[in-house]
């Protein structure tokens, strides 16, 4: 089985670019990839997703111990010949920026993948042999087993390959030339989500040619050839018992596909509806998750549609189990300030007000620990979590503690009772009690209103 980690020496040096690329030159090749994400990401699987017709999913080693990511990993990629995990920031950025935990490094040591380093060498020749094999020097084992050059030349290439290859010992595996037709753009959150970029497939389509015409492909797969990860023993099937509606449009996406897995393992239906399109929540439902994603660029069709807000109030309201993070959080205060400024009312469960910050709030990891039980939370418990964005509200709760693993910044957080969690903080859900729970409780929901 084809099995390999990119990773880049920092942010902006085309990982998601040559992960996609290369996804589609295997898929050509009939290795039916599968992919991965290192990192608290939702929109780099999206394109992953879109090349690939598959789930990708995402493996964090400050949510999941080690043992977790390596079944996360092993289940995604039975039935594959070929597994493709992208890193994320720099190869050993991980908690904070100063420890190498959860970084793309520890997720390549913990599943003992090769890694393939994505260097961009722009305004360095020489100097960029040294940054690799810096990199190659810093951790035992490093596990970089080749080099793959981004926005590169032909005959940039053909000059810096042979002093990579003597000044690293690393071979060159080739290169992606610069492709302005193919570039997808970025905002606030990161890169534009999969659906919104115009001719995607046709760009996507162009870098795989690329990835033909100039990566060494017999190089590359004699490096990558690994035995499959052992498959572990699989969670007993339930026949779902429950059916949970899950937010899933433009104005809700960042939902992690581990976090769907994990609501069937637990006895759920997982229901899709659109807060955009759907003027009434799917009928016999015993919960509501309300991912994250970008309802600050719809507030005002989500503002619109007050036949589904006016339900999701009353339904809240009437104790149906609901979990809501950030942009679900959004959702259900008040009112959302768009874009452009202008404020819209949303379903008006919470307090707050919501409007752009102009910056990255509480951004990274955190533990957030409960004071006392609630419907996905018990006293005393903490789970690790991801804040990641621009808005804020005017009142974020007081519900919960988080704490960031470095530094020591503290705030409280989030609205939770015996049947309700909202706050910013995105929760992973899989590994833990919290699918059981959920379901648990919306199974009791749905028999008291049957």
């Amino acid at each position: 089985m084809i099995q390999f980690l990119l990773a880049a020496p920092r942010s902006g040096s085309g990982k998601t670019t040559m992960t996609c690329a290369l996804l589609i030159a295997l898929k050509r090749r009939g290795c039916a990839p599968c992919a991965f994400k290192s990192g608290p990401d939702y929109i780099d699987p999206m394109f992953h997703r879109a090349v690939l017709g598959v789930e990708s999913r995402s493996l964090d080693l400050f949510f999941s111990a080690p043992e977790t990511v390596r079944t996360l990993y092993a289940r995604g990629a039975a039935g594959h010949g070929a597994a493709v995990c992208e890193g994320a920031m720099g190869f050993y950025d991980g908690l904070g920026g100063v420890s190498d935990r959860a970084s793309a490094w520890h997720l390549a040591d913990t599943l003992g993948l090769p890694v393939l380093l994505v260097a961009e060498p722009k305004g360095q020749s020489l100097t960029l042999a040294a940054e690799l094999k810096g990199l190659v020097n810093f951790r035992t084992p490093s596990h970089i087993a080749g080099i793959l050059l981004n926005n590169c030349t032909a005959r940039m290439h053909a000059l810096l390959a042979p002093m990579l290859e003597e000044e690293t010992g690393l071979p060159v595996l080739g290169f992606l030339p610069k492709l302005p037709e193919a570039v997808i753009g970025s905002r606030h959150l990161g890169l534009y989500t999969a659906a919104e970029v115009e001719n995607l497939q046709q760009k996507l389509a162009l870098l795989a040619d690329a990835a033909e015409e100039h990566i060494d492909w017999p190089r590359l797969l004699a490096l990558c050839e690994k035995e499959p990860p052992a498959l572990p023993v699989q969670p007993e099937t339930h026949q779902a018992r429950v059916r949970i509606a899950v937010a899933q449009d433009e104005a809700f996406c960042f939902i992690y596909a581990e976090t769907l897995e994990a609501f069937r393992d637990a006895g759920a239906e997982v229901v899709f509806f659109s807060p955009l399109r759907d003027t009434a929540l799917p009928e016999n439902i015993g919960g509501l998750y309300l991912p994250g994603g970008y309802p600050e660029l719809h507030a005002r069709e989500l503002s619109g549609n007050t036949s589904l807000l006016r339900e999701i109030k009353q339904k809240i309201e009437s104790g149906l189990p609901t979990a809501a993070e950030c942009g679900g959080f959004l959702y259900l205060g008040q009112s959302l300030t768009d874009a452009e400024g202008q404020s819209w009312p949303m379903a008006g469960v919470l307090p707050g007000e919501a409007k752009d910050a102009g910056r990255l709030v509480r951004f990274g990891y955190a533990a957030l620990s409960a004071d006392s039980d609630s419907l996905l939370f018990r006293a005393g418990e903490s789970f690790p979590v991801h804040e990641f964005h621009h808005w804020d509200s005017t009142a974020n709760g007081v519900a919960l503690a988080a704490k960031k693993p470095v530094g020591g910044a503290a705030w409280r957080c989030g609205f939770v009772n015996e049947h309700f969690y909202a706050g910013f903080p995105h929760l992973y859900w899989a590994g833990t009690p919290l699918p059981q729970r959920f379901a648990a409780a919306a199974e009791n929901y749905r028999r008291d209103h049957d």
